[in-house]
């Protein structure tokens, strides 16, 4: 940033430099711009002249002053304007300093083709020569030219035969005065007529047609109708007369809707810390399942409990409904039927013989109490453990 700011005011003392200079030799040129390398090796000066200028004794005495290279570039009025930059007449910065690279041949046939008024003040810009923007739409008039009808021209039109006063390029209509009618001018579109002759001239020799052409209707509007389609999200609106109050609901299907909620709360998903996803998927199929494995258990008691042997008997829930397989539920405390009795604890295993008289059948004790390896006199670690009841 410091080397820019340098060359910057290095450039501005060059600028001021050089006019004294190009005074003191009197020459016929104007300096537009001084530009500094990054490096400070060379220096270029532009300027602008109306005829060839000889600038040798003038780079001599720049050069003896800032003791690098010298280099003058003599530019023509559109590229100083370009440097420079201003406002044109729509009120916008210059086309050339904004985005035009290169400029392109301007000619009064444009202005011509266009329909504007030939006056050089209005169709010159800043720079004093024909405006950049005339190029712009000059393929569009071109197009639109062919389609419409010179001035002057021989044409039919649906009121009659006449000749053109005018043309409308842009909108595409012509003026047309129509023979033995002391009217003014009448406006038509270029597809209402028929050219009979395009241009001066005279009527000699030219084919009347037997039918004149027809008017231009311009089709009307059709009104957009919304109507829901399968693949939308828009819904039917329903007029004020056929809309109905949603019916209240009874207090029966209140309460099975409660008990509903409550048998899902109390669900698998809610037990041991597993998720809900589950239980939520099923929906109502798995709150009736559980009804009516409550309702079986409260009406026969007895009969399960004796075929136990003093157990209650609970549904295989090994598999779900669709086959797959689950793990084997734990012992938890049964939420739903609390009021149920509590089924009694199995029967410990007898202990086996010569275990309490130190025979051989005796398993191993650790000398640490605690550990994690403790094993009980029934359990399975023995060489020899004892026979399970299979009552």
């Amino acid at each position: 940033m410091i080397i820019v700011e340098k060359n910057k005011q290095k450039e501005k003392e060059a600028f001021s430099i050089c006019e004294d200079k190009i005074a003191f030799r009197k020459l016929n040129m104007h300096l537009v711009d001084v530009e500094c390398t990054f490096d400070n090796n060379k220096i270029l000066f532009y300027f602008t002249a109306e005829n060839r200028v000889d600038f040798r004794e003038l780079v001599r005495d720049l050069a003896g002053v800032f003791r690098a290279r010298i280099e003058l570039r003599q530019i023509g009025v559109r590229d100083e304007a370009k440097m420079l930059g201003g406002l044109g007449i729509c009120g916008r910065p210059f086309c050339c300093s904004q985005f035009l690279d290169d400029f392109v041949p301007v000619s009064i046939k444009m202005a011509k083709t266009q329909n504007l008024s030939l006056n050089p003040t209005k169709i010159s810009g800043t720079c004093g020569r024909l405006m950049c923007c005339l190029k712009y739409e000059q393929n569009a008039y071109e197009d639109a030219v062919r389609r419409c009808p010179k001035a002057e021209s021989f044409v039919a039109t649906p009121d009659g035969l006449g000749n053109v006063s005018s043309v409308d390029i842009l909108r595409e209509q012509v003026l047309v005065r129509l023979d033995g009618q002391n009217e003014g001018p009448k406006r038509y579109r270029t597809c209402e007529i028929q050219v009979l002759r395009n241009g001066k001239g005279s009527r000699d020799g030219i084919e009347i047609p037997t039918t004149l052409p027809e008017r231009y209707q311009e089709p009307e509007e059709e009104e957009l109708q919304l109507t829901p389609s399968f693949f939308s999200s828009a819904k039917p609106i329903v007029p004020p007369e056929q809309w109905t109050p949603p019916a209240a609901k009874d207090d029966a299907d209140a309460e099975e809707e409660t008990e509903k909620r409550r048998s899902r709360r109390g669900g698998r998903g809610h037990r041991g810390g597993r998720g809900r996803g589950k239980g939520h998927a099923e929906g109502g199929e798995k709150a009736e399942t559980q009804e009516k494995n409550a309702e079986s258990r409260s009406e026969k008691p007895q009969r399960s409990e004796k075929a136990n042997g003093g157990r209650r008997e609970r549904p295989d829930r090994s598999t779900e409904k669709n086959g797959e397989r689950r793990a084997p539920r734990q012992n938890k405390p049964n939420n739903e039927n609390p009021d149920a009795p509590k089924a009694p604890r199995p029967p410990r295993p007898p202990k086996a013989e010569g275990a309490g008289e130190g025979g051989e059948n005796k398993p191993r004790r650790r000398s640490h109490r605690g550990g994690r390896g403790r094993r009980r006199s029934g359990g399975q670690g023995g060489e020899n453990p004892a026979p399970k009841n299979e009552a």
